[in-house]
């Protein structure tokens, strides 16, 4: 009996760790897939919008205007309608590649990695954040920290580590999304020596293209008091078909 006894213990703790592994093997899996979610959510198979992007200072304000076509995470480009000093600048993803358009000099320019990190058009947001040259799906590992509610919305909590191989220059980044609708509402970015510095709020829930997506995004460095970047999703047309070849250098330079 006591052997039995023993025995069933060994095998009730066997279980439980067993469980226990599991379970956080699911979590991790789960915090991947959430954050996938999120982004297939703002995205779509493919997807066009009109955006406007206020680049607010202490002393002075400017708005741009934008017309983007994305299809899945591969392909994006980018075409500058307004003000008329940058009408027609256009920037484009493929794949890893990042090609830059700029009209009044009539050059092409192939953006390397290490530019990735820096301010796109002078806004708050980088040049990876705009073309998103990495993967936030992809590129990072993902694991839950746990729930906090954002505007009232109960939000898992995921830390996003940046794989070896990704040319990320943030050493950490903690998103918050919404667990009804999976809408990430908060991100906060972090660097080499673990400071925070970007926070970035999204808000303004619509009904945009036929499904709910967060029409306003705000990047706000922590150290540039005053300093914020705003995006203000005006349309979006989800899943229209769109060839790969309209993703080329050569079409850049023909968007209207």
């Amino acid at each position: 009996m006591k052997i039995t006894k023993i025995a069933f213990h060994s095998i009730l703790i066997l279980m439980l760790l067993t469980i226990h592994e599991g379970m956080a093997q699911n979590l991790d899996l789960s915090a991947k897939a959430i954050v996938q979610k999120a982004d297939e959510n703002m995205r779509g198979r493919t997807s066009i919008t009109d955006i406007s992007i206020q680049i607010i200072r202490p002393t002075w304000h400017r708005e741009m205007n934008m017309k983007t076509w994305t299809k899945g995470d591969e392909y994006s480009m980018i075409l500058l309608t307004s003000p008329a000093k940058e009408k027609g600048i256009a920037f484009l993803k493929r794949m890893k590649e990042v090609w830059n358009w700029i009209p009044a000099i009539e050059r092409t320019i192939k953006l390397p990695p290490s530019m990735m990190s820096q301010s796109w058009m002078g806004t708050d947001f980088t040049n990876d954040d705009l073309v998103k040259e990495a993967s936030s799906v992809a590129d990072y590992d993902h694991k839950h920290l746990g729930s906090e509610t954002i505007d009232g919305k109960d939000c898992y909590k995921i830390e996003m580590i940046p794989k070896p191989s990704a040319a990320i220059v943030w050493e950490k980044v903690i998103v918050w999304i919404d667990k009804q609708d999976f809408l990430q509402l908060k991100a906060e970015f972090y660097d080499e020596d673990g400071e925070m510095m970007n926070i970035m709020k999204a808000s303004e829930i619509k009904v945009l293209g036929g499904r709910k997506i967060t029409s306003k995004i705000e990047m706000i460095p922590i150290d540039k008091e005053g300093n914020s970047t705003v995006i203000i999703y005006n349309d979006i047309e989800f899943d229209k078909a769109i060839s790969d070849d309209f993703f080329t250098t050569r079409n850049m330079k023909q968007l209207e």
